[in-house]
């Protein structure tokens, strides 16, 4: 069985696990996404979308 769920849903969802238990408070998760989503418009982007995807590659051949 394979389980498909967006980078960036999974990553919202822990953002706010992390908010609400306490672990991170609002103004520095605040910043975190915003520095993301600039760094998206930047010339590295390209090579941050190609390292994830070789990670996630990675870890989609593992077996269990």
């Amino acid at each position: 069985m394979t389980l498909n769920i967006s980078l960036v849903l999974l990553l919202g969802i822990v953002l706010v696990v992390l908010i609400r238990g306490g672990t991170l408070k609002a103004g520095p998760a605040i910043v975190s996404v915003l520095f993301g989503f600039f760094l998206a418009s930047t010339s590295m982007a390209p090579d941050i979308n190609r390292f994830v995807s070789g990670v996630t590659t990675v870890i989609g051949q593992i077996q269990f």
